[in-house]
């Protein structure tokens, strides 16, 4: 999801001022779909969407007719939304493969599989001065916490489900009381369905007992999801900053600029981080996100 207003219920302001930013930028790199996302919550909690309102900007709360137009599958379910209309969402692996294909275009060459520990990533004294790189941006999540001390793991936790019975156009936030999820549509009737939030570096796979409170909570949302086919259950551990809030942290010493503490964030922000570093190579002074200089 390309959505930083919502993101804004829980994350700091500059989350939601630099994702409104990033928004534009990804809207001019990769196909994104600009439908907007819908807040909505279960009947037991209605003073959620309010709570939700209150801590969030850009919104535009629909009464039952105005939800039924904007998503048909939830006629009926619920009597008020919050609509985002300036967010978007795009299939992961969609945005990584367009990704891929721009930046090797644009002229750059991509090394899968190489260990970061090598002698290739140490200095390899076969290789001459002028081989050796200008600056290394280490982009290694958790595994370069021993270079940086303060990172820590957030665990995540989502479906992949393929439901003919169910046609959402936009993401679909449902603020269940017990299990909050969001449910983004990818095409061919697929829905990336998450997530759990858990304070634990684990990478194992996921545990029974998030399966049964995501599956409980979508079925909750629309019980077309009963008859959905589970794709994936996918579980990984996400690195995270004290403040939840990713960086790109100069270590002028090793010629080495660690982006990192991507966190929930990581997707939204990467075009501003990747800005961020490439203007700092060019000469800029000050950028966001970015720690300490050149």
């Amino acid at each position: 999801m390309i959505a930083p207003d919502t993101e804004a219920e829980a994350a700091p302001y500059i989350v939601r001022d630099l994702g409104r930013q990033a928004y534009d930028i990804w809207a001019a790199t990769v196909p994104v779909s600009q439908r907007g996302s819908l807040v909505v919550t279960s009947i037991r909690e209605p003073g959620e969407l309010k709570r939700f309102a209150r801590l969030t900007e850009g919104h535009v709360m629909l009464g039952r007719d105005a939800v039924a137009a904007l998503e048909p599958d939830l006629a009926g379910r619920f009597e008020t939304a919050l609509h985002f209309p300036a967010e978007a969402h795009v299939a992961a692996l969609d945005a990584l493969t367009a990704l891929l294909a721009a930046a090797r275009e644009a002229g750059a060459t991509f090394d899968f599989g190489i260990d970061a520990n090598s002698e290739t990533t140490q200095g390899d004294t076969s290789r001459s001065e002028v081989d050796a790189p200008d600056w290394i941006i280490d982009c290694r999540g958790l595994a370069a916490s021993r270079d940086l001390p303060t990172l820590r793991g957030v665990r995540g936790e989502r479906l992949l489900l393929h439901a003919d019975g169910v046609t959402f156009t936009r993401p679909v936030r449902y603020l269940d009381p017990r299990t909050p999820i969001y449910v983004v549509p990818w095409p061919g009737h697929v829905y990336m369905v998450g997530a759990t939030v858990i304070e634990s570096d684990e990478s194992g796979p996921m545990s029974v007992r998030s399966a049964v409170e995501l599956m409980t909570s979508v079925c909750a949302l629309h019980p077309g999801f009963a008859e959905a086919t589970i794709i994936d259950f996918g579980a990984g551990v996400r690195p995270s900053l004290p403040d939840n809030v990713p960086r790109a942290i100069v270590d002028k010493k090793r010629r080495t600029i660690r982006v990192n503490g991507a966190y929930r964030h990581g997707f939204l922000l990467a075009p501003i981080l990747a800005r961020s570093v490439s203007r700092m190579l060019d000469g800029a002074t000050a950028e966001p996100l970015v720690e300490g200089g050149l």
